[in-house]
């Protein structure tokens, strides 16, 4: 009896911490996060300036009909709205930073992250009593249905290649568009004005007395006595 009532339990036990394993929680994403020093697909470098950059990745995102607000010079945000279904709808945010490079000062570093937010409709029933005291105790209930975008994921986007499509791009309008780049001191033309010609001179006015004088008869000769 004591032999198989300690099988029994045993057995029993043995069930209970496979139950117990299979039920654990999975292991969380942010625990396989290595941190590494090797290439990101979060990062690439560019032959350009932070200014120059951040400009293409503006353009980059506008011309993918992403809504883009930039209010530093380093630093670019955008949003892009999904409809999948029509009881689904997803949230794309990008958020752009670009840094000096290591290297020189005409390099950066750009830096990009995108943010997947799923939204699903949600029914919600609702209900309500109207108590009617002419009838006395007596209730109506009232039903009503209110719909509702309820967000139910948000997660980071981890593929490489659409971070590659994005930089690739960026790339195409750092060597379509012209850069903010200063005139070089040699391309400017220095030309050598001729000096103004000197004003004529004015004629003098005659005297007006010496002239009524030469005008005049000479005195003495044919005077009248």
């Amino acid at each position: 009896m004591l032999t198989s009532f300690s099988r029994t339990t045993a057995a029993a036990l043995v069930g209970l911490l496979t139950l117990a394993a299979c039920s654990s929680p999975p292991q969380l994403k942010f625990q396989q996060e290595l941190f590494e020093t090797g290439a990101s697909p979060y990062a690439r470098n560019f032959n350009s300036s932070t200014t120059d950059t951040c400009e293409a990745a503006r353009r980059a995102l506008l011309s993918q009909g992403y809504l883009t607000t930039m209010t530093r010079n380093d630093t670019v945000d955008g949003t892009k709205n999904f409809q999948p279904t029509g009881d689904s709808h997803v949230v794309v945010e990008f958020h752009v930073v670009c840094t000096p490079g290591e290297e020189a000062s005409n390099t950066s570093i750009v830096y990009v992250n995108a943010v997947q937010n799923g939204f699903a409709l949600k029914k919600s029933d609702t209900s309500a009593s109207v108590g009617l005291s002419v009838l006395g105790s007596l209730s109506l209930p009232i039903r009503s249905n209110s719909d509702a975008m309820v967000k139910i994921s948000s997660e980071t986007i981890p593929s490489g290649k659409f971070y590659d499509r994005f930089f690739g791009l960026v790339d195409h309008y750092l060597q379509t568009v012209v850069r903010a780049q200063p005139v070089a001191s040699s391309q400017i033309e220095t030309r050598v004005l001729p000096p103004a010609p000197a004003p004529a001179p004015v004629p003098e006015m005659p005297d007006a007395i010496g002239a009524a004088a030469s005008l005049s008869p000479a005195s003495g000769a044919g005077a009248a006595p």
